[in-house]
């Protein structure tokens, strides 16, 4: 029985927007034929300065673990969403501060790896995903360049990726209650997803290898 933490935000801290025993982390300990020990350190509206904190957490822990999984920076480019409203002269002065805006969150990106893989623990990334009802094309164009650096940074590290973009592609994997959060359905596909990780993928990974296609 592998010991899974769960790092980050709400992707996987979802307990507050879906039925009680439907969130990830239940989903997770619940899979059948593959029970897990789910230790779940996520809060709710974490940014990537935040892991800090969480991986102090991990001393803590009751037992070692054996999987650290995290899903973190949606949070970040939220709080971008405001200022992508602005106007801009030209698509190629748009272009250019969306750049800006992808090497701070790189630097932010890389910082918060380096500090869980120096946990010695083996690491798996989320990216963020991109089909939330009623975002508009505009908005899922320009979350492009932040999944380009959590692939590239996985991709460097050799570090497995579950892809919520292909995971949580349909209306009804988002949670009515808040768009942004995993429904009950979203859930269990996140969990499903997590579940063929731990199982398929060697503890010490020679490549990088993506995770998108678990049954709901």
């Amino acid at each position: 029985m592998a010991h899974i933490v769960l790092l980050g935000d709400s992707i996987f801290d979802n307990a507050p927007y879906v039925p009680a025993g439907t969130e990830v982390s239940a989903c997770l300990q619940s899979l059948p034929g593959r029970p897990h020990r789910v230790s779940l350190l996520a809060r709710d509206g974490s940014v990537l300065a935040d892991m800090a904190a969480q991986a102090a957490r991990l001393r803590a822990l009751p037992a070692p673990a054996d999987w650290l999984v995290v899903s973190c920076g949606g949070n970040d480019v939220l709080g971008l969403v405001g200022a992508m409203h602005a106007q801009a002269g030209t698509v190629l002065e748009a272009a250019e501060l969306l750049a800006a805006w992808q090497a701070s969150f790189r630097h932010a990106y890389r910082g918060m790896l380096d500090l869980l893989l120096a946990q010695d623990i083996p690491l798996a990334v989320a990216t963020i995903y991109d089909a939330v009802p009623g975002l508009s094309p505009g908005l899922r164009t320009a979350l492009a360049p932040f999944n380009d650096v959590i692939l590239r940074e996985a991709v460097l590290r050799r570090l497995p990726v579950l892809d919520l973009r292909v995971l949580c592609a349909d209306a009804a994997d988002y949670a009515s209650s808040s768009p942004i959060e995993p429904s009950a359905r979203g859930g269990r596909k996140i969990a499903a997803a997590i579940g063929e990780l731990v199982h398929e993928q060697p503890r010490a990974a020679a490549h990088a290898r993506v995770y998108g296609a678990a049954p709901a």
